[in-house]
């Protein structure tokens, strides 16, 4: 017989393996920055019932572990160059019994993106300041409809950022939402 997880056990181990991430990197010197807030990913993913989830920078894989909160069916492919992140995301996505939920691909986000197939409810970047090229990947990956959670916006230079802002608001191809994490990551529907 197997006992399921309480809903308070499973915000205590991701919460585990968001502080995990933070001494990675304090111990490291690496850019493995934890995403704060898990909370609104796990809201958006179960208000639009994923079941197709991309994600763009996985660090140690407490947001793909987010992520894959959607449903019980929810399966999740999330993208990390460093092999070190690979690794500890593996291992903690195995301890969180999601191993059969959340396939880790290691690589480039450019050369990964293009072996998906289409289809995708949710997309969700979380890797170094974004760039229109691999956003445009993931708007060509999601399904009309499908939402993009874009965090690091801010990370860009400020020619960058002036390009993204634009991009994000052309209403031909976003419907924007409320901000998650304070603000700090954009939320949008594909037209």
């Amino acid at each position: 017989m197997t006992v399921k997880n309480s809903h308070a056990d499973i915000l205590e181990r991701l919460q585990r393996i968001q502080q995990a991430t933070r001494e990675h990197r304090q111990a490291h010197g690496c850019g493995a920055y934890t995403f704060e807030d898990g909370y609104g990913l796990i809201d958006l993913v179960q208000s639009v019932r994923a079941m197709r989830v991309v994600e763009l920078g996985t660090a140690l894989g407490f947001t793909a572990c987010c992520l894959a909160q959607g449903h019980e069916s929810t399966h999740v492919d999330t993208v990390e160059a460093d092999e070190t992140h690979v690794r500890l995301a593996r291992k903690n996505i195995s301890d969180m019994g999601l191993a059969a939920n959340i396939t880790v691909h290691q690589g480039l986000f450019i050369d990964t993106l293009a072996n998906l197939v289409p289809g995708y409810d949710v997309a969700f970047f979380d890797g170094f300041a974004p760039s229109i090229a691999v956003l445009d990947q993931v708007k060509d990956l999601l399904r009309n409809n499908g939402l993009l959670i874009c965090a690091n916006t801010s990370l860009a230079d400020s020619e960058e950022r002036q390009k993204l802002d634009r991009y994000f608001n052309n209403t031909d191809f976003w419907l924007m939402k409320t901000p998650i994490e304070h603000g700090q990551t954009r939320v949008c529907v594909k037209r």
